[in-house]
């Protein structure tokens, strides 16, 4: 399995229990707060994967890059935006028992 159809799965997971547990008007806030995430996940990773910390296995990227950085990366940031918020709100909810 590559990068890409693993993180599909999981942004897909996340979108959905996103848009399930967040009021309508969280939303946008959740898409403003995604640019800045988005934008220091192409400086930091970029910075990381370019002095060697980190490195691809080539045969599991696409082979899209932003600068040093394989597309795939980018999508823990949007994932992050809408299932963290989103754990978080259910986690404080009475009705959803963990």
């Amino acid at each position: 399995m590559t990068y890409l159809v693993l993180n599909i799965l999981f942004m897909v997971a996340a979108l959905v229990t996103g848009l399930a547990l967040y009021p309508k008007r969280l939303r946008k806030i959740a898409l403003m707060t995604l640019v800045p995430l988005l934008l220091a996940t192409a400086i930091f990773d970029n910075l990381i994967v370019g002095f060697g910390i980190v490195a691809y296995d080539q045969t599991k990227i696409c082979g899209l890059f932003i600068g040093y950085v394989p597309i795939e990366d980018f999508c823990y940031s949007f994932a992050a935006v809408w299932l963290v918020p989103a754990i978080w709100r259910a986690a404080l909810n009475r009705k959803y028992h963990f």
